[in-house]
């Protein structure tokens, strides 16, 4: 049985020609606009979904409107149960959000969408619950009651790289602070919010909380963004994406939170372990098929181990298992979709032409099943940083690595890009890491090899975004402060 003939998968995405809006799933308006779903590890159609205009988002935008006064009422505590409801189901059925990831961009399903992509939207419902029994949404201030409420009615755009970590890291703080949601997922990656739309109707949100529309980025983006009702938008995706939702938005003042691109640095200090530190940094560039806006894609190196450097990166890529997402050896899956695909091709040609010196990779790979985008882990070396793939965000599995002659010159390099959303440090101990870190223009830093806390902030500095996701911080964004000034 293949992956699209599981029954299982089937019967969950039965109402992908409707929306789910005012707590039912409707028709579009007009009958909507046929957009073809691809299995990108077979370049095959794995379903077809309809888009919505600009009636369907505003009967979204109406209802999310109308649930808002009665729910932005109800109790912390109801609505921690709810977030703890929605967690419980989620969990139930967590192979198979697992499994739509898998379906819908590619995802190795044992190695990355169970473990990470699935975990991560069940994480960020659990966190959120614990956050908010904690979070002081009433203080003191002099004579003064300081009351933190719900923002409003949100408009969330998801993007599809990482599809659930990036919905629920939005809809859990939005729910569990007593704001309504409209959600437009990723038109290249609608099974999961189609799943996550049928958990959280099972856990028991109120008609009119949860609204979601599918339809193209560009055009349902600038109808939410510039429609009066909305509040708040909350969108993760390309900083040209978020330039224009930005001024969409503008003329009703409404508030922004952008998490956008990155090229991050990963600057492996002289005293790093070397093999150490080149293995983390190539694995974690192309994990998702480097698929992520904080990966570690300039490795700045000290200038006399370039050479060594290159041999550890090359032996790495050559180790890493790239093939069918369902294998349950596959480490790297293809491209998310034919237009990234043909764009990362045309950056390693970019590459190329542009003098970079490729040390491994560079191509699609012929051993890969027919007709899906697959490209090996690919990995240039450059002069310097100047160049296009050095300071483009490729989203791909391409590393580019850089050689720096002293620690001030890595950390010129390092912030010399129009983002900074993430940095790596390796040095001989935290201590040594930490202290290279703190010179870095960048809203996170991971020291020698840390994972992230999903406590902490996430979101950066430059055109990679404003505002935090995450703990709460994430919960945060999401809320209005009110200063009550008693007699």
């Amino acid at each position: 049985m293949t992956f699209i003939e599981d029954t299982m998968v089937n019967e969950t995405f039965k109402q992908l020609n409707k929306f789910f809006i005012d707590g039912q799933w409707v028709d579009p308006v007009d009958g909507g606009r046929p957009h073809d779903i691809t299995n990108p590890a077979t370049g095959e159609k794995s379903g077809v979904l309809l888009f919505g205009d600009e009636r369907d988002a505003v009967q979204a935008i109406q209802a999310a409107h109308a649930a808002f006064p009665s729910y932005s009422q109800a109790s912390l505590s109801k609505r921690i149960e709810l977030l703890d409801r929605i967690g419980d189901i989620y969990e139930r059925r967590l192979e198979e959000m697992a499994r739509a990831i898998t379906l819908e961009m590619g995802a190795p399903l044992h190695s990355l969408s169970i473990p990470a992509q699935a975990a991560a939207g069940l994480m960020h419902f659990r966190v959120a619950a614990a956050i908010a029994r904690e979070y002081p949404f009433e203080t003191s201030a002099g004579a003064a009651r300081v009351i933190k409420e719900p923002v409003g009615v949100c408009a969330l755009i998801a993007p599809w790289n990482w599809p659930m970590n990036q919905v629920a890291c939005k809809l859990a703080p939005a729910l569990v602070t007593g704001c309504t949601v409209v959600l437009k997922p990723s038109q290249n990656a609608p099974y999961s919010s189609q799943l996550l739309a049928e958990i959280l109707a099972e856990a028991g949100v109120p008609a009119g909380v949860f609204n979601m529309i599918h339809g193209e980025g560009s055009r349902l983006g600038q109808i939410l963004a510039s429609h009066p009702l909305i509040d708040m938008i909350s969108l993760t995706g390309s900083t040209g994406a978020g330039t224009q939702v930005s001024k969409a938005a503008a003329d009703t003042i409404k508030r922004v939170s952008l998490e956008l691109g990155g090229k991050s640095a990963n600057i492996i200090l002289d005293s790093a372990d070397l093999t150490a530190a080149v293995t983390h940094g190539v694995l974690l560039m192309m994990a998702n098929s480097g698929q992520s806006c904080t990966a570690p894609s300039r490795m700045l190196v000290p200038r006399n181990k370039l050479a060594a450097v290159e041999t550890i990166a090359k032996a790495v890529c050559a180790g890493i298992k790239v093939g069918d997402p369902l294998a349950p050896d596959t480490q790297m899956g293809p491209i998310a979709n034919r237009r990234q695909y043909l764009k990362v091709l045309e950056l390693i040609d970019t590459g190329l032409k542009e003098g970079g010196r490729l040390v491994t990779g560079g191509v699609a790979m012929p051993d890969t099943p027919p007709n899906g985008f697959y490209i090996a882990p690919t990995v240039f070396v450059c002069p310097d940083g100047k160049s296009i793939i050095a300071q483009e965000e490729i989203f791909g599995p391409v590393l580019v690595i850089i050689p720096y002659d002293d620690e001030r010159h890595a950390i010129e390099m390092a912030n010399d890009s129009i983002y900074g959303l993430s940095g790596y440090v390796f040095g001989a101990d935290t201590a040594d890491a930490e202290r290279v870190a703190r010179r870095l223009r960048t809203g996170m830093v991971h020291l020698n090899g840390a994972n992230v806390d999903p406590a902490a902030p996430f979101g950066g500095y430059k055109q990679s975004g404003n505002g935090r996701e995450w703990g709460a911080a994430g919960i945060e964004e999401f809320l209005e402060t009110k200063s009550m000034f008693l007699a």
